[in-house]
């Protein structure tokens, strides 16, 4: 899954325009479409970044304010998570306020694409709000909605 996500916000980084990018959204509370990708980036990152010490935090986002400001450099970091998620599955600690949760890389990296399913999803409607973009069916649908429609639809 995590290559489809990531290939689908990939695809629309390649099409939307800086400017576009970078305007606050009055439907998403002045947030920009950047701040949502730098987010969604950023939770790959610290998952990826933890990885060989076994320990994740996602409250240690670097908040780079480089992929929220250029596209094209968000691209970038998206192509090097996509390479760095081909690791083994192997037990990790999920640190969060002082405490800490037991759970595997792949389970976090279930977390990090569900998380950013939600965040295409806020995408969406800040994309829509700007118009002129025509944005793929399942962009910012859970795999599980996908699947329903499509049965429904039978």
């Amino acid at each position: 899954m995590t290559t489809t996500v990531l290939q689908e916000l990939m695809d629309f980084l390649s099409l939307v325009e800086a400017e576009h990018y970078t305007r606050p959204s009055q439907i998403l509370n002045r947030a920009t479409i950047g701040q949502h990708v730098r987010h969604s980036i950023e939770m790959y990152q610290c998952l990826l970044s933890g990885y060989s010490e076994g320990t994740v935090d996602y409250a240690k986002r670097k908040r780079d304010i480089v992929i929220e400001s250029s596209p094209d450099y968000a691209i970038e970091c998206l192509q090097s998570i996509l390479k760095g998620v081909k690791k083994y599955d192997k037990q990790i600690s999920l640190c969060n306020n002082e405490q800490s949760f037991a759970t595997s890389f792949n389970r976090e990296l279930f977390y990090c694409d569900e998380h950013t399913i939600h965040h295409l999803a806020l995408i969406r409607v800040g994309i829509n709000e700007i118009g002129g973009y025509q944005l793929n069916e399942s962009f910012g649908v859970a795999p599980s909605t996908i699947k329903y429609r499509q049965s429904c639809v039978q």
